[in-house]
């Protein structure tokens, strides 16, 4: 039987993206995107160690979560796992939200495990705690020719998609949030 997502045992939330002003309306950084959604929903304030941001919430709920987005660039988000590791956080335990070249765009997907499929922040990830975390898959869409990858995920969302990021933000911050 395959595991249901389930926030109750998350208790990290890692958003991957890259750092600096030049990047945040990239594909690539939609998983910073949701995070700032989130830590503006729960009201708290990002403190910076060890090569990220990071915030300390209560979910409604009253749960306690960690959100991370790495300072690292892309290639090396699997640096911030250490400091998760130190504070007994299990691969089990953490969600990744990350742009999905598989899924059209919209498109939300929860799922534990799997491959990186050439993605290079996934791919740090597994490197360092292996593939048995959750991801939250944003569905950014795939460019037909192959060889347009890079350059499509560090490009920014045409307006028509850029206009729907909002409401699909929210979305996302409704579904880990329970509201």
């Amino acid at each position: 039987m395959e595991k249901q997502f389930d926030i109750k045992n998350i208790r990290a939330i890692i958003g991957l993206g890259n750092p600096g002003p030049k990047y945040v309306k990239h594909r690539h950084s939609i998983g910073f995107r949701v995070l700032d959604a989130l830590a503006d929903h729960l009201m708290v304030q990002w403190n910076s160690v060890e090569k990220m941001e990071y915030a300390t919430a209560r979910l409604p709920s009253g749960q306690e979560m960690h959100l991370i987005k790495p300072l690292t660039f892309m290639n090396s988000s699997g640096q911030v796992l250490p400091w998760l590791q130190k504070k007994g956080i299990k691969p089990d335990q953490i969600l990744v939200v990350h742009d999905e070249l598989e899924k059209k765009f919209g498109q939300l997907v929860f799922n534990i495990s799997g491959s990186h499929k050439g993605h290079n922040g996934l791919r740090s990830i597994i490197s360092m705690i292996g593939p048995d975390f959750w991801r939250l898959k944003f569905g950014v869409g795939r460019p037909d020719d192959r060889e347009q990858v890079p350059n499509y995920v560090l490009t920014d969302f045409p307006k028509n998609e850029e206009a729907e990021i909002p409401l699909l933000i929210d979305k996302v911050v409704s579904m880990i949030c329970g509201t």
